[in-house]
């Protein structure tokens, strides 16, 4: 299993970089995460579509849809490109520190 160091830390991710074990997950972890897509501050926004994410799949034990995310954070698609260079799954669901989503977001 490949690593990354991130605040400081090393975690253990997938092949695409997704953390492996959720619930070591901080907002260090966040921010890290970011800064490596060239998004230095997360704003309420991120922290609404990264919270929401993980506290989904905390619960769900999978990443929403799409439609899901739109629905519940009030953002449009568009918005949450804006937000998460990489697009939700790629960007929103790695910063959450939870696992590459299966199917779509």
């Amino acid at each position: 299993m490949a690593q990354i160091e991130l605040a400081g830390n090393m975690y253990e991710v997938d092949e695409h970089g997704f953390l492996q074990e959720p619930e070591k997950w901080n907002e260090d972890i966040a921010k890290a995460f970011a800064v490596l897509e060239g998004v230095t501050e997360l704003t309420e926004d991120h922290w609404t579509a990264i919270n929401y994410l993980r506290n989904y799949y905390l619960e769900n034990g999978i990443c929403p849809m799409i439609r899901r995310l739109i629905k519940e954070t009030g953002f449009n698609l568009s918005r949450l490109y804006e937000l998460f260079p990489q697009g939700p799954a790629n960007s929103a669901c790695k910063w959450a520190g939870v696992p590459k989503p299966t199917g779509c977001v």
